[in-house]
C-alpha cells in the first residue's frame, strides 16, 4: 500500500507539525517502505500459532486482599503539619 504525499500532509496536520517539502518526500518514501515490509508479514502461515501477549510467562503477582486493622486517626495525624479535625489540612491550590 503506497503512501501518498497527501497522506503524509494529512498526518502531519493531525500531529500539528510542519514539514518542509524535502521532509514530505522523505517521509512518503519511508512510510511506503515500512508498510511494504508490514505487508510481507501477511504472507506468513500462522495457522496454529498461539497469540503472544508477552515474551515471558507473566503471572498475576498480586496478593490476596485481607482485612487488617489500620492505624488510629490520632497516630496517623500526629506528624501532620496542619490538621482540621480528623483530616490533613493542605493549602488551597485552585483559585
Amino acid at each position: 500500500m503506497p503512501v501518498s504525499r497527501e497522506d503524509v500532509e494529512y498526518v502531519a496536520n493531525l500531529a500539528r507539525i510542519q514539514l518542509t517539502e524535502e521532509e514530505k518526500d522523505t517521509l512518503t518514501s519511508q512510510l511506503s517502505s515500512i508498510l511494504h515490509h508490514i505487508e510481507k508479514l501477511n504472507e506468513l502461515d500462522i495457522e496454529g500459532v498461539e497469540p503472544t501477549f508477552h515474551v515471558l510467562d507473566v503471572t498475576n503477582v498480586f496478593r490476596e486482599d485481607e482485612v487488617r486493622p489500620s492505624l488510629p486517626s490520632e497516630e496517623t495525624l500526629k506528624n501532620a503539619p496542619a490538621r482540621d479535625g480528623d483530616f490533613f489540612k493542605v493549602p488551597k491550590i485552585i483559585e
